[in-house]
Protein backbone atom coordinates (compact mmCIF):
# COMPACT_ATOMS: atom_id res chain seq x y z
CA UNK A 1 0.00 0.00 0.00
CA UNK A 2 1.41 3.51 -0.82
CA UNK A 3 2.44 6.14 1.12
CA UNK A 4 0.13 9.51 1.31
CA UNK A 5 1.69 12.65 2.90
CA UNK A 6 -0.84 14.67 5.07
CA UNK A 7 -0.80 18.10 6.04
CA UNK A 8 -0.78 16.96 10.23
CA UNK A 9 -1.98 20.17 11.30
CA UNK A 10 -5.43 21.03 13.10
CA UNK A 11 -8.12 22.36 10.99
CA UNK A 12 -5.96 21.96 7.96
CA UNK A 13 -7.86 22.12 5.27
CA UNK A 14 -9.31 25.47 6.56
CA UNK A 15 -6.35 27.47 5.87
CA UNK A 16 -7.68 27.35 2.38
CA UNK A 17 -10.19 30.42 1.79
CA UNK A 18 -11.84 28.87 -0.75
CA UNK A 19 -12.17 25.74 0.97
CA UNK A 20 -13.55 27.62 3.70
CA UNK A 21 -16.38 29.21 1.46
CA UNK A 22 -17.01 25.84 0.01
CA UNK A 23 -17.53 24.08 3.42
CA UNK A 24 -19.59 26.82 4.82
CA UNK A 25 -21.70 26.85 1.84
CA UNK A 26 -22.04 23.14 1.36
CA UNK A 27 -22.89 23.01 5.05
CA UNK A 28 -26.14 26.11 4.28
CA UNK A 29 -27.11 23.80 1.18
CA UNK A 30 -26.90 20.01 3.05
CA UNK A 31 -29.01 22.13 6.22
CA UNK A 32 -31.74 22.86 3.62
CA UNK A 33 -31.40 19.50 1.89
CA UNK A 34 -32.73 18.35 5.85
CA UNK A 35 -34.80 21.36 6.19
CA UNK A 36 -37.01 19.70 3.50
CA UNK A 37 -36.52 16.00 5.02
CA UNK A 38 -38.17 17.32 8.20
CA UNK A 39 -41.08 18.65 6.68
CA UNK A 40 -42.13 16.55 4.63
CA UNK A 41 -41.03 13.50 5.85
CA UNK A 42 -43.22 14.91 8.98
CA UNK A 43 -46.26 15.87 6.14
CA UNK A 44 -46.00 12.25 4.72
CA UNK A 45 -46.45 10.66 8.72
CA UNK A 46 -49.64 13.01 9.42
CA UNK A 47 -51.17 12.45 6.43
CA UNK A 48 -50.68 8.56 5.25
CA UNK A 49 -49.40 7.15 9.26
CA UNK A 50 -47.45 4.08 6.90
CA UNK A 51 -44.15 2.74 7.76
CA UNK A 52 -44.29 1.35 4.59
CA UNK A 53 -44.37 4.64 2.42
CA UNK A 54 -41.64 5.59 4.62
CA UNK A 55 -39.86 2.71 3.97
CA UNK A 56 -40.20 3.65 0.15
CA UNK A 57 -39.57 6.52 0.37
CA UNK A 58 -36.26 5.78 1.19
CA UNK A 59 -35.93 3.81 -1.27
CA UNK A 60 -37.11 6.40 -4.16
CA UNK A 61 -34.58 8.83 -2.40
CA UNK A 62 -31.49 6.54 -2.63
CA UNK A 63 -32.33 4.56 -5.83
CA UNK A 64 -30.91 7.32 -7.71
CA UNK A 65 -27.23 6.91 -5.76
CA UNK A 66 -27.41 3.08 -6.49
CA UNK A 67 -27.93 3.33 -10.33
CA UNK A 68 -26.47 6.73 -11.52
CA UNK A 69 -23.48 7.24 -8.61
CA UNK A 70 -21.08 6.16 -11.04
CA UNK A 71 -22.26 7.38 -13.73
CA UNK A 72 -21.95 10.66 -12.07
CA UNK A 73 -18.70 10.09 -10.74
CA UNK A 74 -17.48 9.62 -14.77
CA UNK A 75 -19.11 13.24 -15.33
CA UNK A 76 -16.95 14.49 -12.53
CA UNK A 77 -13.86 13.74 -14.22
CA UNK A 78 -14.82 14.81 -17.69
CA UNK A 79 -16.70 18.47 -16.81
CA UNK A 80 -16.20 20.85 -14.16
CA UNK A 81 -17.77 20.12 -11.14
CA UNK A 82 -18.60 23.46 -10.19
CA UNK A 83 -21.44 23.03 -12.86
CA UNK A 84 -22.39 19.88 -11.94
CA UNK A 85 -22.82 21.20 -8.55
CA UNK A 86 -25.00 23.94 -10.04
CA UNK A 87 -27.61 21.68 -11.91
CA UNK A 88 -27.87 19.91 -8.63
CA UNK A 89 -28.79 23.06 -6.63
CA UNK A 90 -31.37 23.57 -9.21
CA UNK A 91 -33.23 20.37 -9.06
CA UNK A 92 -32.93 20.90 -5.20
CA UNK A 93 -34.72 24.31 -5.79
CA UNK A 94 -37.66 22.71 -7.91
CA UNK A 95 -38.42 19.66 -5.59
CA UNK A 96 -38.75 22.34 -2.68
CA UNK A 97 -40.90 24.38 -5.08
CA UNK A 98 -42.97 21.59 -5.90
CA UNK A 99 -43.79 20.30 -2.57
CA UNK A 100 -44.39 24.17 -1.68
CA UNK A 101 -47.19 23.80 -4.29
CA UNK A 102 -48.52 20.49 -3.18
CA UNK A 103 -48.74 21.52 0.69
CA UNK A 104 -50.87 25.16 -0.51
CA UNK A 105 -53.06 22.90 -2.35
CA UNK A 106 -53.84 20.01 -0.33
CA UNK A 107 -53.23 18.01 -3.07
CA UNK A 108 -49.97 15.82 -1.92
CA UNK A 109 -50.37 11.76 -2.66
CA UNK A 110 -48.35 8.83 -2.62
CA UNK A 111 -46.97 9.20 -6.04
CA UNK A 112 -46.32 13.02 -6.06
CA UNK A 113 -43.79 11.75 -3.34
CA UNK A 114 -42.29 8.99 -5.05
CA UNK A 115 -41.86 11.58 -8.06
CA UNK A 116 -40.30 14.24 -6.07
CA UNK A 117 -38.14 11.95 -3.77
CA UNK A 118 -36.89 10.33 -6.78
CA UNK A 119 -35.79 14.42 -8.33
CA UNK A 120 -34.71 14.95 -4.95
CA UNK A 121 -32.29 11.69 -5.10
CA UNK A 122 -30.96 12.25 -8.42
CA UNK A 123 -30.15 16.15 -7.31
CA UNK A 124 -28.07 14.34 -4.33
CA UNK A 125 -26.48 11.87 -7.03
CA UNK A 126 -25.39 14.22 -8.98
CA UNK A 127 -23.60 16.52 -6.43
CA UNK A 128 -21.95 13.59 -4.44
CA UNK A 129 -18.94 13.15 -6.27
CA UNK A 130 -18.78 16.05 -7.75
CA UNK A 131 -18.60 17.88 -4.10
CA UNK A 132 -15.66 15.28 -3.46
CA UNK A 133 -13.63 15.97 -6.80
CA UNK A 134 -14.43 19.69 -6.26
CA UNK A 135 -12.78 19.93 -2.32
CA UNK A 136 -9.69 17.54 -3.64
CA UNK A 137 -9.52 20.20 -6.18
CA UNK A 138 -8.96 23.20 -3.97
CA UNK A 139 -7.41 21.28 -1.02
CA UNK A 140 -4.71 18.93 -2.84
CA UNK A 141 -3.42 15.92 -1.29
CA UNK A 142 -1.77 16.67 1.49
CA UNK A 143 -4.80 18.24 2.72
CA UNK A 144 -7.07 15.33 1.73
CA UNK A 145 -7.36 14.02 4.83
CA UNK A 146 -8.56 17.21 6.86
CA UNK A 147 -10.83 18.42 3.99
CA UNK A 148 -12.76 14.85 3.62
CA UNK A 149 -13.24 15.05 7.64
CA UNK A 150 -14.38 18.86 7.23
CA UNK A 151 -16.45 18.21 4.68
CA UNK A 152 -17.84 15.62 6.61
CA UNK A 153 -18.52 17.60 9.31
CA UNK A 154 -20.00 20.68 7.35
CA UNK A 155 -22.38 18.13 6.03
CA UNK A 156 -22.99 16.59 9.19
CA UNK A 157 -23.28 20.44 10.89
CA UNK A 158 -26.15 20.58 7.94
CA UNK A 159 -27.66 17.62 9.02
CA UNK A 160 -27.48 19.37 12.52
CA UNK A 161 -29.20 22.21 12.09
CA UNK A 162 -31.72 21.01 9.21
CA UNK A 163 -34.15 19.56 11.75
CA UNK A 164 -33.77 22.42 14.14
CA UNK A 165 -34.45 24.95 11.41
CA UNK A 166 -37.20 22.57 9.58
CA UNK A 167 -38.89 22.22 13.23
CA UNK A 168 -38.64 26.05 13.42
CA UNK A 169 -40.22 26.77 10.56
CA UNK A 170 -42.96 23.84 10.88
CA UNK A 171 -43.88 25.82 14.68
CA UNK A 172 -43.86 29.43 12.87
CA UNK A 173 -44.67 29.77 9.60
CA UNK A 174 -46.03 25.91 8.79
CA UNK A 175 -45.35 23.66 6.33
CA UNK A 176 -46.24 25.57 3.75
CA UNK A 177 -44.14 28.43 4.14
CA UNK A 178 -41.41 26.77 5.18
CA UNK A 179 -41.05 24.03 2.50
CA UNK A 180 -40.93 27.74 0.06
CA UNK A 181 -38.60 29.42 2.09
CA UNK A 182 -36.28 26.41 2.02
CA UNK A 183 -36.46 26.66 -1.55
CA UNK A 184 -34.09 29.98 -1.36
CA UNK A 185 -31.84 28.01 1.83
CA UNK A 186 -29.84 26.07 -1.91
CA UNK A 187 -29.01 29.76 -3.53
CA UNK A 188 -25.54 30.52 -1.96
CA UNK A 189 -23.66 27.70 -3.04
CA UNK A 190 -25.64 28.28 -6.87
CA UNK A 191 -24.52 32.12 -6.76
CA UNK A 192 -20.86 31.48 -5.29
CA UNK A 193 -19.63 28.69 -7.81
CA UNK A 194 -21.45 30.87 -10.67
CA UNK A 195 -18.86 33.92 -9.61
CA UNK A 196 -15.89 32.13 -8.86
CA UNK A 197 -13.93 31.46 -11.63
CA UNK A 198 -11.14 29.10 -11.29
CA UNK A 199 -9.55 27.49 -8.14
CA UNK A 200 -5.75 27.30 -7.28
CA UNK A 201 -5.77 23.58 -7.49
CA UNK A 202 -8.20 22.47 -9.73
CA UNK A 203 -7.65 19.25 -11.69
CA UNK A 204 -7.89 18.96 -15.15
CA UNK A 205 -10.73 17.49 -16.85
CA UNK A 206 -9.86 14.01 -18.01
CA UNK A 207 -10.12 14.13 -22.42
CA UNK A 208 -11.45 10.32 -22.88
CA UNK A 209 -14.28 9.81 -20.55
CA UNK A 210 -16.50 6.25 -20.07
CA UNK A 211 -18.95 6.56 -22.89
CA UNK A 212 -20.13 3.03 -22.81
CA UNK A 213 -21.57 0.47 -20.60
CA UNK A 214 -18.54 -2.07 -21.63
CA UNK A 215 -15.69 0.99 -20.84
CA UNK A 216 -17.82 1.70 -17.32
CA UNK A 217 -17.85 -1.60 -16.10
CA UNK A 218 -14.60 -2.45 -16.93
CA UNK A 219 -13.78 0.76 -14.66
CA UNK A 220 -15.47 -0.50 -11.83
CA UNK A 221 -13.28 -3.59 -12.09
CA UNK A 222 -9.84 -1.83 -12.09
CA UNK A 223 -10.70 0.52 -8.92
CA UNK A 224 -12.38 -2.66 -7.19
CA UNK A 225 -9.20 -4.42 -7.98
CA UNK A 226 -8.02 -1.72 -5.32
CA UNK A 227 -7.42 -3.90 -2.05
CA UNK A 228 -8.39 -0.72 0.46
CA UNK A 229 -10.56 1.02 -1.66
CA UNK A 230 -12.68 -2.66 -2.18
CA UNK A 231 -12.95 -3.33 1.29
CA UNK A 232 -13.80 0.56 2.11
CA UNK A 233 -16.77 0.20 -0.68
CA UNK A 234 -17.97 -3.05 1.04
CA UNK A 235 -17.92 -1.52 4.33
CA UNK A 236 -20.27 1.49 2.77
CA UNK A 237 -22.24 -0.62 1.45
CA UNK A 238 -23.17 -3.30 4.16
CA UNK A 239 -23.62 -0.16 6.67
CA UNK A 240 -25.60 1.73 4.02
CA UNK A 241 -27.98 -1.58 3.29
CA UNK A 242 -28.74 -3.29 6.82
CA UNK A 243 -29.41 0.42 8.25
CA UNK A 244 -28.00 3.72 6.54
CA UNK A 245 -30.43 6.37 7.09
CA UNK A 246 -33.49 4.07 6.77
CA UNK A 247 -34.35 4.59 10.40
CA UNK A 248 -34.55 8.78 9.77
CA UNK A 249 -38.09 8.42 8.55
CA UNK A 250 -39.36 5.98 11.55
CA UNK A 251 -38.27 9.01 13.92
CA UNK A 252 -41.89 10.38 14.79
CA UNK A 253 -43.06 6.37 15.07
CA UNK A 254 -40.19 6.28 17.80
CA UNK A 255 -41.03 9.57 19.39
CA UNK A 256 -44.62 8.30 19.44
CA UNK A 257 -43.80 5.09 20.73
CA UNK A 258 -41.48 7.18 23.37
CA UNK A 259 -45.01 8.07 25.02
CA UNK A 260 -44.70 12.05 24.80
CA UNK A 261 -47.50 14.50 23.80
CA UNK A 262 -45.20 17.22 22.15
CA UNK A 263 -44.40 14.44 18.90
CA UNK A 264 -43.34 17.22 16.54
CA UNK A 265 -40.71 18.53 19.13
CA UNK A 266 -39.47 15.02 20.48
CA UNK A 267 -39.14 14.00 16.50
CA UNK A 268 -37.47 16.79 16.31
CA UNK A 269 -34.87 16.39 19.17
CA UNK A 270 -34.16 12.97 18.15
CA UNK A 271 -32.99 14.12 14.73
CA UNK A 272 -30.39 16.62 16.34
CA UNK A 273 -29.28 14.36 18.65
CA UNK A 274 -27.95 11.98 15.86
CA UNK A 275 -26.51 14.93 14.09
CA UNK A 276 -24.72 16.63 17.26
CA UNK A 277 -23.05 13.16 17.92
CA UNK A 278 -21.26 13.36 14.72
CA UNK A 279 -20.80 16.97 14.22
CA UNK A 280 -18.56 16.20 17.83
CA UNK A 281 -17.05 13.77 16.36
CA UNK A 282 -15.97 15.77 13.60
CA UNK A 283 -14.97 18.67 15.76
CA UNK A 284 -12.78 16.29 18.04
CA UNK A 285 -10.90 14.22 15.21
CA UNK A 286 -9.57 17.82 13.52
CA UNK A 287 -8.29 18.79 17.28
CA UNK A 288 -5.42 16.43 16.72
CA UNK A 289 -7.55 13.48 18.45
CA UNK A 290 -6.47 11.24 15.74
CA UNK A 291 -7.29 7.79 15.16
CA UNK A 292 -5.44 5.28 13.12
CA UNK A 293 -6.65 5.77 9.68
CA UNK A 294 -6.78 2.17 8.28
CA UNK A 295 -9.62 -0.28 7.06
CA UNK A 296 -9.30 -2.17 10.63
CA UNK A 297 -10.53 0.87 12.24
CA UNK A 298 -13.19 2.07 10.23
CA UNK A 299 -14.64 -1.51 10.67
CA UNK A 300 -14.26 -1.60 14.26
CA UNK A 301 -15.96 1.88 14.31
CA UNK A 302 -18.86 0.57 12.07
CA UNK A 303 -19.32 -2.34 14.58
CA UNK A 304 -19.75 0.16 17.63
CA UNK A 305 -22.42 1.63 15.38
CA UNK A 306 -24.14 -1.09 15.58
CA UNK A 307 -24.06 -1.60 19.17
CA UNK A 308 -25.84 1.85 19.78
CA UNK A 309 -28.48 1.34 16.97
CA UNK A 310 -29.54 -1.53 18.92
CA UNK A 311 -29.53 0.22 22.00
CA UNK A 312 -31.58 2.66 21.08
CA UNK A 313 -34.07 0.12 18.81
CA UNK A 314 -34.30 -1.39 22.37
CA UNK A 315 -34.80 1.65 24.50
CA UNK A 316 -37.35 2.23 26.09
CA UNK A 317 -36.35 5.15 27.79
CA UNK A 318 -36.21 8.76 26.22
CA UNK A 319 -32.94 10.34 27.84
CA UNK A 320 -31.30 7.03 26.54
CA UNK A 321 -32.86 6.77 23.33
CA UNK A 322 -31.28 10.37 22.59
CA UNK A 323 -27.91 9.60 24.67
CA UNK A 324 -27.75 6.02 22.03
CA UNK A 325 -28.53 8.12 18.74
CA UNK A 326 -25.92 10.85 19.74
CA UNK A 327 -22.94 8.32 20.16
CA UNK A 328 -24.19 6.29 16.87
CA UNK A 329 -24.31 9.55 15.18
CA UNK A 330 -20.34 10.30 16.58
CA UNK A 331 -19.24 6.43 15.42
CA UNK A 332 -21.36 7.12 12.12
CA UNK A 333 -19.27 10.26 11.00
CA UNK A 334 -15.95 8.49 12.26
CA UNK A 335 -16.41 5.42 10.49
CA UNK A 336 -17.49 6.95 7.13
CA UNK A 337 -14.99 9.76 6.96
CA UNK A 338 -12.29 7.48 7.35
CA UNK A 339 -13.66 4.67 4.79
CA UNK A 340 -14.10 7.80 2.69
CA UNK A 341 -10.93 8.85 3.14
CA UNK A 342 -9.08 5.24 2.41
CA UNK A 343 -11.04 4.87 -1.20
CA UNK A 344 -10.07 8.23 -2.15
CA UNK A 345 -6.49 8.44 -1.39
CA UNK A 346 -5.60 5.20 -2.59
CA UNK A 347 -7.51 5.67 -5.85
CA UNK A 348 -5.95 6.25 -9.25
CA UNK A 349 -6.14 10.25 -9.98
CA UNK A 350 -7.71 9.65 -13.10
CA UNK A 351 -10.02 7.93 -11.85
CA UNK A 352 -11.10 9.34 -8.61
CA UNK A 353 -14.48 11.03 -10.06
CA UNK A 354 -15.71 6.99 -10.96
CA UNK A 355 -13.79 5.73 -7.87
CA UNK A 356 -15.61 8.30 -5.58
CA UNK A 357 -18.90 7.67 -7.65
CA UNK A 358 -18.41 3.84 -7.03
CA UNK A 359 -18.31 4.41 -3.07
CA UNK A 360 -21.80 6.34 -3.11
CA UNK A 361 -23.38 3.43 -4.71
CA UNK A 362 -22.48 1.64 -1.78
CA UNK A 363 -22.87 4.40 0.87
CA UNK A 364 -25.62 6.17 -0.71
CA UNK A 365 -27.21 4.42 -3.30
CA UNK A 366 -27.51 0.85 -1.29
CA UNK A 367 -29.35 2.96 1.39
CA UNK A 368 -32.16 2.09 -0.92
CA UNK A 369 -32.19 -1.15 0.46
CA UNK A 370 -32.58 -0.19 4.04
CA UNK A 371 -36.33 0.86 3.12
CA UNK A 372 -36.75 -2.86 3.10
CA UNK A 373 -35.14 -4.00 5.67
CA UNK A 374 -36.15 -1.24 8.15
CA UNK A 375 -39.20 0.12 6.50
CA UNK A 376 -41.22 -2.40 5.00
CA UNK A 377 -39.58 -4.81 7.48
CA UNK A 378 -41.19 -2.55 10.32
CA UNK A 379 -44.68 -3.01 8.19
CA UNK A 380 -44.52 -6.79 9.38
CA UNK A 381 -43.20 -6.84 12.68
CA UNK A 382 -42.57 -3.65 14.19
CA UNK A 383 -39.92 -0.42 13.92
CA UNK A 384 -38.44 -1.46 16.74
CA UNK A 385 -37.54 -5.11 16.30
CA UNK A 386 -36.96 -4.18 12.33
CA UNK A 387 -33.86 -1.71 13.26
CA UNK A 388 -32.73 -3.93 15.93
CA UNK A 389 -32.49 -6.94 13.68
CA UNK A 390 -31.16 -4.94 10.66
CA UNK A 391 -28.47 -3.86 12.98
CA UNK A 392 -27.26 -7.06 14.78
CA UNK A 393 -27.17 -8.36 11.33
CA UNK A 394 -25.12 -6.24 9.89
CA UNK A 395 -22.69 -6.26 13.14
CA UNK A 396 -22.27 -10.19 11.91
CA UNK A 397 -21.23 -9.21 8.43
CA UNK A 398 -18.75 -6.64 9.64
CA UNK A 399 -17.09 -9.00 11.78
CA UNK A 400 -16.59 -11.37 8.94
CA UNK A 401 -15.65 -7.89 6.71
CA UNK A 402 -12.79 -7.63 9.64
CA UNK A 403 -11.10 -10.79 9.58
CA UNK A 404 -11.54 -10.53 5.62
CA UNK A 405 -9.59 -7.49 5.59
CA UNK A 406 -7.01 -8.52 7.97
CA UNK A 407 -6.25 -11.94 4.99
CA UNK A 408 -5.96 -10.02 1.79
CA UNK A 409 -3.72 -7.23 4.18
CA UNK A 410 -1.39 -9.43 4.99
CA UNK A 411 -0.88 -10.97 1.14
Amino acid sequence: MKSVEHDPRSYAALRNPDSRTYLLFAAVAMMADHVEHAISYWMLFVKFHSPSLAGFAVIAHWVPFLVGSVWAGALADRFDPRRIIQVSMGLFIFVSLSWGVLFLNSSLAKWHAVILLIIHGCAGALWAPAGQVLIHSIVGTAQLQSGIRLMATSITLGVLLGPAVGGLLLLFVGPTGGIFINAAIYSPLLIWLAKHPTFSGHVPRRRNPTSSFTELVATVKQIAGIPTVLTMTLLAGLSATFIGNGYQPQLPQFARDFGFDNEGLRYTLLLTANAAGAISAGILLESRITLPSTSRTAILLAMLWCVCIVGFASAHNYIVGITLLFFAGFSDLTFNSIARTLAQLYSPAELRGRAIGLFNVGSLGCRAFSGITIGFGGGFIGIHWSLGLSAMVLFILLGVLYFWSNQIATR
